[in-house]
């Protein structure tokens, strides 16, 4: 019996062996070449290196694509290599304060970090005394009262926008983008002479939260919004068509569609308040111990402890400092991971 074997399918749109060889020597010579003229010329520092080496990839890369495959060619390998520039300058900030953070940050932590608070201990002790312990719950409690306040609302306003549609949708709109660029310290001084002076006259943890809460309102509303809008229009008419209510289509039809959506909308929320300073410098007092009553006394938090820190200037402090920030950004980092595996549809269902 006779065997036919059938071809492996080619993807001739992919680089072969050669191209990617190619591309290696390429971009070796470039680096070459780079530490060169910069050697032999008045020319120095990393901004002589970056700009030289782009320069230099470039015109190797669209040279030779002129001369093997024409004009097309060149242009689609500089228009390719001005891309990759883009998307390297995007991520070297991004690369460069994450590496500052986790170099400075740390020195700071040690066993009890997490166990601990301040309330034997002062910014300028050495780094074994104290923790954060004050700060993580403070400020996870400030970010689920702002949660509970903020998710319906801006869940809600998505709703209206996108399936009421009513009267009063344009101007609501208009106040959501205008609230998504409203300053911090602008929520907090609206708190602060709203509420707090005339009314509670204390600092505390929902004071922080209502301020929280005015600024991942918007956050949540527009992203909300747009994950509605991706929503096919079949759906809603496949509802209403089985007989259900407009209520009954967006509650069971609509809203489990843009499950994975509305997470991602609200944890985009959360990572949105989770390093905001100034309201809480304002609104609730900083306390140096672990205070589990959001409604009344002082409460602490990673942004209030971070420029408490900074304050008090002492190599020390400024030690504790990064150490906070470490800890902060790796709270923002895991609520952006989840984001991405929440969303997904998979994970969803």
């Amino acid at each position: 019996m006779t065997t036919i074997s059938t071809p492996t399918p080619t993807r001739p749109w992919l680089p072969s062996t050669k191209d990617k060889l190619r591309d290696l020597f390429f971009f070796l010579l470039s680096i070459v070449a780079t530490y060169v003229i910069v050697a032999i010329t008045p020319m120095k520092g990393k901004l002589a290196y970056f700009i030289l080496f782009f320069l230099l990839y470039m015109s190797l890369t669209a040279g030779l694509q002129y001369f093997a495959r024409g004009s097309a060619a060149a242009k689609d390998a500089f228009v390719s290599s001005l891309v990759a520039v883009g998307a390297v300058l995007t991520v070297m900030p991004i690369a460069s304060i994450i590496g500052t953070v986790v170099s400075k940050g740390y020195k700071g932590l040690h066993l009890g970090i997490l166990t601990t608070d301040m309330s034997l201990a002062a910014p300028t002790d050495p780094i074994a005394n104290g923790g954060l312990l004050h700060a993580i719950t403070g400020t996870l409690t400030l970010v689920v009262l702002a949660l509970i306040m903020s998710v319906p609302i801006g869940i809600l306003t998505a709703l209206y926008l996108t399936e009421i549609q009513g009267s009063l949708s344009r101007p609501i709109q208009f106040l959501v983008q205008a609230m998504s660029g409203v300053p911090s310290i602008v929520a907090g001084l609206f708190i602060l002479s709203a509420v707090l002076y005339p009314i509670t006259k204390g600092y505390s943890g929902l004071m922080g939260a209502l301020a929280l809460t005015i600024l991942m309102i918007p956050t949540v509303a527009r992203t909300s919004q747009e994950v509605l809008k991706l929503i096919p229009d079949d759906l809603r008419e496949a509802g209403v068509a089985l007989g259900g209510t407009q209520w009954r289509t967006v509650a069971m039809i609509v809203l489990p569609a843009a499950r994975s959506g509305l997470i991602t909308a609200v944890i985009l929320g959360i990572a949105r308040i989770a390093g905001e300073t100034a309201p809480l410098l304002l609104l609730t007092g900083g306390g140096d111990t672990v205070n589990p009553n959001a409604f009344n006394g002082s409460i602490g938090s990673l942004p209030y402890y971070i420029w408490k820190s900074f304050n008090a200037g002492s190599p020390e402090a400024i030690t504790r400092a990064w150490a906070g920030l470490l800890v902060l950004m790796i709270i923002v980092l895991v609520l952006f991971t989840l984001a991405r595996l929440l969303g997904t549809r998979k994970v969803a269902r």
